[in-house]
């Protein structure tokens, strides 16, 4: 006779509540796992004031953004005084439960009324205004007249150290031009003051130009203005090098510098064409192509340069050149004669590489 042994209780609850806490766990990780791993797209949520867990629950839920409301508010609780923050929120369905609960309890710093701008490098403060008025509720007028502003331009003088009283010369169009940062950045929202951005942006300046304080500080408008002439006659730092160390030849040896970008910056003028014996002889203390001007730099910077541009014109390249031209390529040519300076321009035509 075979005695069957009955399983004893304890070993039955165990086993028992064991499974029954495997399913649980993958009950509850299927839950709180993302609504869809492949959905990237943002979804602006907003939080008001005074929204208790439920009510954020139901938020999420209706954006399809947990799977569960009652399992969300159970693991909120779980992790004691948490505070979940309102606010105005971008989540996506690619995150999961716990992703959302962090940031909720983080805060939010995303504002659905902020705007970018971006300052393009070599562009002119008028295209500068441009871009404000394409961003903000202000128009280019407003923005020009605002950076020009006596009381205003003292005030920056006041703060920032590199901007001396050359940039206030008479026959400077507009005294910021060349100091402004070209970068993207990013403000509240389209009301935000004219002052809030051109300080931005000379706050970026400062940043780029305080390693070379030292080397520029006695000078600073010279460089200021050699690197924006650098900016637009070449095409990286190596040759806007090389380029900076022709114009120092020329300023050495009281040549005009001949440089074809301050023409079109006097006349103001956009570089879409090709300009006349006559424009080029316009007698401007911006053109280094007017006769007056042999050995001298243009009054002020013509465009607002790069970081390159700056190193290249605070460590010109040595060389015996005295002339440069470029191609519709970028290509840059180098002579020592204006012989064959004439010869090149020339070969450069023939060729149909000619800019214009």
């Amino acid at each position: 006779m075979v005695v069957r042994r009955r399983p004893k209780p304890l070993l039955i609850f165990l086993v028992v509540t064991g499974s029954l806490l495997i399913l649980l766990s993958a009950v509850y990780l299927f839950l709180a796992s993302p609504v869809n791993k492949d959905d990237h797209e943002k979804i602006e949520v907003d939080v008001p004031s005074g929204t208790g867990v439920s009510g954020i629950a139901k938020i999420l839920k209706d954006n399809d953004l947990i799977r569960n409301e009652f399992v969300f508010m159970i693991t909120v609780k779980s992790k004691g005084n948490l505070y979940l923050q309102a606010s105005t929120y971008q989540f996506s369905r690619d995150m999961s439960m716990e992703d959302i609960i962090e940031a909720l309890s983080s805060g939010s710093n995303y504002n659905p009324d902020a705007i970018s701008i971006t300052f393009k490098e070599g562009e002119r403060i008028t295209d500068f205004a441009e871009d404000v008025a394409a961003a903000t509720n202000h128009s280019e007028t407003e923005f020009l007249n605002a950076i020009n502003d006596a009381t205003f331009l003292s005030n920056l003088m006041d703060k920032y150290w590199f901007l001396t009283d050359s940039i206030l010369q008479d026959g400077i169009y507009y005294p910021l031009e060349g100091y402004l940062a070209p970068d993207t950045y990013q403000f509240e929202n389209k009301d935000v003051s004219i002052s809030t951005i051109v300080e931005a942006m000379l706050d970026e300046m400062e940043k780029e130009l305080e390693p070379y304080r030292s080397k520029i500080q006695d000078n600073v408008h010279y460089y200021m203005t050699m690197a924006s002439m650098l900016e637009l006659e070449g095409t990286n730092t190596e040759n806007r090098k090389m380029i900076a160390g022709i114009f120092e030849n020329r300023l050495a040896t009281n040549m005009n510098l001949g440089s074809d970008v301050t023409t079109y910056y006097a006349l103001q003028y956009p570089m879409t064409s090709d300009l006349t014996t006559d424009q080029f002889a316009t007698v401007n203390p911006y053109n280094t192509r007017a006769s007056n001007m042999a050995g001298q730099m243009p009054i002020g910077p013509i465009c607002n340069p790069t970081l390159s541009s700056l190193e290249a014109s605070i460590e010109p390249t040595d060389s015996t050149y005295l002339y440069f031209v470029a191609d519709k390529n970028g290509n840059i040519y180098y002579s020592n004669t204006l012989a064959e300076h004439e010869a090149r321009v020339q070969e450069i035509k023939d060729a149909g590489d000619w800019i214009w």
